[in-house]
């Protein structure tokens, strides 16, 4: 597995060795060995999949009490997948990283605890695949406006406006959000 830095260190991409021939592929999509040597104190306890259409923006999404690490991958179709750093007390506070995750590129990315997650649906349908570091605690749901222009994400919308839960439209502004010290 390559594991490739992105322009905030703590946020990774894994690229992960693809063995194809006429029969299909075969990788390797997590070895426990592997992530214990970038952050040895933190281990999966929960995996979710999400399935939505083309123009659906889901996020920013983090949990103030218990921090999810994340590690997203899509299983079908492509997603503009998106990390924000909410811990006040780093050099790259409110900066964000926006990576391509397909089913073609099988490119994986590690969004640490501490930071927002969200994604932008391109292709006319995705799935996403996420392992967590904690549990979903539904109290503990918080959620940035996708749009703030405080963070001014690049969103490749392929509509003006994209769908939105309700809970995703009422998000709020970083400056009026509860962050990370």
């Amino acid at each position: 597995m390559k594991i490739i830095k992105t322009a905030i260190p703590d946020v990774l991409v894994f690229e992960p060795l693809v063995h194809q021939d006429d029969r299909g592929f075969f990788m390797e999509t997590w070895r426990e060995s592997q992530f214990d040597e970038l952050s040895p104190d933190l281990r999966f306890v929960q995996d979710n999949q999400s399935q939505s259409s083309r123009g659906t923006l889901r996020g920013l999404h983090y949990q103030r009490k218990h921090p999810q690490g994340k590690l997203a991958r899509v299983v079908s179709g492509n997603v503009f997948d998106v990390a924000i750093d909410l811990r006040q007390s780093s050099t790259t506070f409110t900066k964000w990283v926006g990576v391509e995750l397909s089913a073609e590129n099988k490119k994986q990315l590690w969004i640490p605890p501490g930071f927002a997650h969200g994604f932008y649906v391109l292709s006319e349908t995705a799935e996403l695949i996420y392992k967590c570091t904690d549990y979903y605690v539904s109290e503990d749901n918080h959620c940035i406006l996708w749009n703030d222009p405080l963070i001014g994400i690049a969103w490749p919308l392929v509509d003006k406006t994209p769908l939105l839960s309700k809970n995703d439209r009422c998000g709020k502004k970083i400056q009026e959000s509860d962050l990370f010290e």
